[in-house]
């Protein structure tokens, strides 16, 4: 039996005294099993759970605004730097043709957060998008790994605007940071110019998102204009010759030096500089007019950055032979020693800092409305959820994530600068990529959905396979059929699916198209991209999703309990989400 606890004001809580708080623990398993698979509904999402929050956030951004946060959180350093290394290591000159497949992946990533984010325009994004098809337990198991790598990477794209605002003035990045001799290697760098930047942008982003969305506007404008300038500079310098022919004879020659092989691979390691769209969907409860806005932002946003990075892609292969290419600075490096050109590699450092701002700013954004919703479920306190009635911003999450970054900026070297989200915004693409097909073919009543689940099941198992014979299996005639058996298998997975489950709900509003074949491709990219990751990233996955377990376990699950039995909102076992609620 649960023991529940009255607080002063009526209400249950499990950690009024330690005494309660350890007869709580006793009742785990059964809250475990009531709570981590019960989902809320759009309705509850739209209203009660919002209710948490108090104030409301304003509706002040247009389609133009989303297109301006979504350039902005994905043309940020990693273009720089990725480019050169997909090139020199794998594509050559198709690079280019590279970024156009992992600009294809990221558009339909981004339909299926599109379809979500029309029909339930809150601030929550992937969290609330889970919880109202999977439920608690995993919607707080992806978005808390996702609050997490943002944090870690916001830390590390700090650290990265000292270095490339140190190149656009000729200083060494030494010169800015000092070393503190009692702490560890890799921890012992102290860098103030982070730490400024993260608190000054978190002051920004408390004060208005309005005002957030104009700072980002005129960085990112900026910023723009810088890349059109070394995509212009690379056509005037650049030679053609370039796009076919390698400087060392010996090395492949042509414009697909390394084949189909070389062309994914690079898409794979290319398709981080995309990350970014998923912190513009955390916008939609702040958005004027969700359906007509929301597919307009975050779709024309990366049609436009796709553009902008093909013609990098081509800039880049025109001013060096790509065996000559450097990985680490591409452009910067391609004019360094070059008489009258030497100025460019400032104007390259000056475009990368405007690029680190802007992607700062709006995964600083995202981050915190992540947090303010995973408040609103009472999984970790509802202090995160308060909004400002003066900003009407969650300025709780943004000050505490903010300071949490500034911390880990200050003298932690993560090294996750080619990774800005990593693995687990991957994984929660592709959890919603399965939500999404999970919500259109389960229906609201008594309907099993296992058939549905056994589908999601099969199809990710087979894409593994795949993935794993890309990886692992010699290049050879045994490859190539593996290769073509698994395709054929997943394929008739999908078409016997299609043919025997019919939909459930077709969306009034807006929803993706060619179901279910486009969010099955976004599931079989995005596995397919997270077996191109290294070992340390599984590593760190690993550790964190432990601790976020914990954590569940040790409070979240409690806390969800107590809310529950306060009446805030309730339990809804073995059933999926009502119809959704037009705006």
């Amino acid at each position: 039996m649960e023991v529940q606890s009255s607080s002063n004001n009526g209400g249950h809580s499990s950690f009024s005294s330690l005494r309660v708080y350890l007869n709580s623990l006793s009742a785990t398993p059964s809250r475990l099993s009531r709570r981590a698979i019960s989902v809320s509904t759009s309705s509850d999402e739209m209203s009660r759970v919002r209710a948490v929050s108090g104030e409301q956030m304003r509706r002040t951004l247009r389609w133009y605004d989303l297109i301006g946060l979504g350039i902005g959180g994905m043309v940020g350093a990693g273009v720089f730097v990725t480019t050169g290394r997909a090139s020199r290591l794998d594509a050559g000159p198709s690079i280019v043709v590279s970024y156009a497949i992992a600009g294809l992946c990221a558009l339909l990533s981004a339909f299926c957060y599109t379809e979500f984010a029309v029909h339930l325009p809150v601030a929550g994004g992937a969290f609330s998008y889970i919880r109202i098809t999977f439920g608690e337990f995993p919607a707080f198991f992806t978005g808390a790994n996702l609050v997490m790598d943002y944090v870690m990477s916001n830390a590390a794209v700090s650290r990265s605007f000292t270095a490339y605002l140190g190149t656009a003035f000729g200083i060494s990045t030494s010169k800015w940071r000092f070393v503190v001799s009692g702490l560890p290697k890799g921890f012992n760098e102290i860098d103030p110019v982070a730490v400024l930047v993260v608190l000054v942008i978190t002051v920004i982003i408390c004060c208005s998102t309005r005002e957030s969305s104009k700072v980002n506007m005129i960085m990112t404008a900026f910023h723009i204009a810088f890349i059109f300038f070394v995509i212009v500079m690379g056509f005037i310098k650049g030679d053609s010759k370039n796009l076919s022919s390698p400087a060392n004879p010996e090395h492949p020659s042509g414009f697909f030096p390394f084949g189909a092989a070389g062309v994914f691979n690079g898409a794979a390691m290319v398709y981080l500089s995309y990350i970014g769209y998923d912190a513009v969907s955390t916008m939609a409860e702040e958005v004027e007019n969700p359906v007509k806005d929301i597919p307009v932002g975050v779709s024309g946003s990366v049609a436009i950055v796709t553009v902008l990075y093909c013609l990098m892609a081509v800039s880049m292969s025109m001013l060096l032979p790509y065996d000559l290419i450097d990985p680490e600075a591409p452009f910067s490096a391609a004019f360094r020693g070059s008489n009258g050109w030497e100025w460019v590699t400032k104007v390259v450092g000056i475009g990368a800092s405007f690029g680190i701002l802007t992607s700062l700013l709006v995964a600083m954004l995202g981050q915190a409305r992540y947090m303010c919703v995973i408040g609103r479920s009472r999984v970790v306190p509802f202090w995160f959820a308060k909004i400002h009635p003066k900003t009407s911003t969650p300025v709780n999450a943004s000050t505490f994530l903010g300071i949490f970054t500034a911390a880990l900026a200050l003298f932690t070297d993560l090294n996750v600068l080619l990774n800005l989200v990593s693995i687990g915004t991957l994984f929660v693409f592709y959890m919603v990529a399965n939500a999404l097909i999970f919500r259109r073919y389960v229906p609201v009543g008594p309907t099993k959905p296992w058939p549905t689940l056994c589908f999601l099941t099969l199809f990710s198992i087979t894409s593994l396979v795949f993935t794993l014979i890309w990886k692992l299996v010699p290049e050879g005639k045994p490859k190539a059929f593996m290769l073509g058996a698994s395709a054929v298998v997943a394929i008739a997975i999908v078409l016997s699916f299609q043919c025997v489950v019919p939909q459930a709900r077709k969306p009034e509003l807006w929803g993706v198209p060619f179901m279910p074949w486009t969010p099955c491709v976004s599931i079989f990219l995005n596995i397919f991209l997270l077996g191109s990751l290294d070992a340390p990233s599984y590593v760190r996955f690993g550790f964190f999703s432990g601790l976020i377990v914990l954590v569940y376990l040790f409070y979240g699950v409690h806390a969800s309990s107590d809310a529950e039995a306060n009446g805030s909102f309730g339990v809804k076992d073995g059933q999926v989400m009502k119809e959704l609620i037009e705006v």
